[in-house]
């Protein structure tokens, strides 16, 4: 399928959740991130902060785990026409953006690009790890900057059943799709 028709469906069957079906998913979701990949105190996680109204995953229940265990925790801010990293911390100040996103205040630009672990809002992932987002791009922009090293982890409510028939060049898929019943790895042999 298009971009544009997966777009349109996924959001349709995202707004179909009720409020405590997309949390309950949220947590399987997240218990299924800790099981396989079991982050370490001191490691850096880039994490988005969820669109309540969009109904997207409930990565809160990441950042309060996260904080709690000595994880060093960076979150996405939109300044300009590009995407930069922030990282946050128990008292860290947050404003809602014109989009409806909780960010933090501040502007500084953390400058980090060594991350372990880059979760990724998406609509809609299918086998081989391209995305399909709202299409700003802005990912897309964070992925060449970040270590090659990263693991570019994408969460989803639901299964990758189709195809994205439409990928351009700049497209970069993600390493990983965590769903609530399953970690799919698009690495080639595996992990």
């Amino acid at each position: 399928m298009l971009k544009a028709e997966l777009r349109k469906k996924y959001t349709q069957k995202r707004k179909a959740l009720s409020s405590d079906e997309a949390f309950l998913l949220s947590e399987k979701i997240f218990e299924n991130f800790i099981d396989h990949f079991n982050p370490q105190e001191g490691e850096k996680v880039h994490v988005f902060i969820p669109i309540p109204a969009r109904k997207e995953i409930d990565t809160q229940i990441f950042i309060q785990y996260f904080l709690a265990k000595n994880i060093r925790v960076y979150v996405p801010k939109i300044v300009g026409d590009r995407l930069i990293s922030i990282e946050i911390f128990e008292n860290t100040v947050f404003e809602t953006n014109s989009w409806g996103i909780s960010e933090p205040v501040s502007n500084e630009d953390s400058g980090e690009n060594n991350f372990q672990y880059v979760i990724t809002p998406l609509l809609y992932c299918d086998k081989n790890g391209n995305r399909v987002g709202y299409g700003k791009g802005f990912y897309d922009g964070l992925f060449q900057h970040i270590s090659a090293y990263t693991k570019k982890i994408g969460v989803n409510y639901f299964d990758p059943d189709e195809y994205v028939d439409d990928v351009w060049e700049n497209d970069l898929p993600v390493d990983y799709l965590i769903t609530p019943t399953e970690v799919l790895s698009f690495l080639i042999g595996g992990e």
